[in-house]
């Protein structure tokens, strides 16, 4: 493993301490660029060049973030990132892959990735996808959000609204924990489409919709607010 490290810059203390990033990439040309750009960045960076390694380092639960290239030597990536997701389903993955079939992002979007960037890319792009995965979600970040009687448990993937806990799919957990992070506004169905499934475009299903109408029926059919023309909103507690 190659490790990267930045100092905390502006003069900021120990609880400001970089974040850190483990980098799954078996092509050392690319491993480089981006480590170097991720440090340059003021991020800690930890290499691993197969998936076996990098799930042996991503074990220990202490990265923010995993990036995650599909096409590796001894394992697949999308086996990579279920099995890593099995132990830390909290834990925030960034695919990165020369695959640019839909049915691939799809694929590993539900199983659980946060987004994903097809090569070749933009370094600054790719830092700005790692800037929005990493907002507000820094070590001493709280565990749980609320929003009138509704809670949302960020580790566990759960919802209470006052009756229980109930288990959400990472999806649902995506969308429920958008429209709380904009309680009071509409979100429109091409903002959830871009922050939950990674879309850029609206790719003609009505998937936005059926999850939606899964979080209504798990939680209450008036929790979310359909607003005509423009999209959803978080029902006032």
């Amino acid at each position: 493993m190659t490790t990267l490290r930045a100092e905390p810059a502006n003069g900021s203390q120990a609880d400001d301490s970089p974040r850190r990033i483990l980098l799954i990439e078996d092509d050392l040309t690319i491993s480089s660029l981006v480590a170097r750009a991720l440090s340059a960045a003021g991020y800690t960076v930890d290499r691993a060049e197969t998936g076996a390694d990098g799930l042996r380092y991503a074990a220990s639960g202490e990265y923010d973030l995993v990036l995650l290239d599909l096409v590796i030597p001894d394992l697949d990536g999308r086996v990579v990132l279920q099995r890593l997701l099995a132990v830390h389903p909290e834990q925030a993955v960034v695919v990165l892959s020369c695959l640019t079939d839909v049915t691939v992002k799809v694929e590993c979007l539900d199983l659980g990735a946060r987004d994903y960037l097809t090569k070749p890319f933009a370094l600054d792009e790719l830092i700005a996808r790692v800037r929005v995965q990493l907002r507000g979600n820094g070590r001493g970040h709280p565990e749980r959000i609320t929003s009138g009687d509704l809670t949302l448990d960020l580790l566990r993937l759960q919802a209470d609204n006052g009756q229980g806990r109930v288990p959400l799919t990472r999806l649902e957990f995506l969308l429920l924990r958008e429209l709380m992070e904009h309680a009071g506004e509409s979100v429109t169905k091409g903002q959830l489409l871009s922050s939950v499934w990674g879309y850029d475009f609206d790719p003609g299903s009505n998937v936005v919709d059926v999850c939606v109408w899964r979080l209504r029926a798990k939680l209450g059919f008036g929790l979310i607010k359909t607003v005509r023309g423009e999209g959803y909103q978080l029902a006032s507690g």
